[in-house]
């Protein structure tokens, strides 16, 4: 029976994982990536309330002057 010769395995592997490497390496080179998240600046814009646009004046008893 005739023996499987595996002299050559090491320098296969090796040369394969090195080509894949490379590969990969050129394929992430060539992407583009996001910038860093900035804080972004919200202005918060005020509503108009039906109640806000009449002038009301609300007496309450303890408000009253003394007489």
């Amino acid at each position: 029976m005739p023996q499987l010769d595996t002299s050559t395995w090491f320098t296969t592997i090796m040369s394969s994982m090195i080509t894949l490497f490379i590969l990969f390496q050129l394929k992430i080179s060539s992407q583009t990536f996001p910038l860093s998240p900035s804080p972004k600046i919200l202005t918060t814009l005020k509503t108009k309330n039906p109640w806000e646009s009449k002038w009301t004046k609300i007496y309450l008893p303890l408000s009253l002057p003394l007489q």
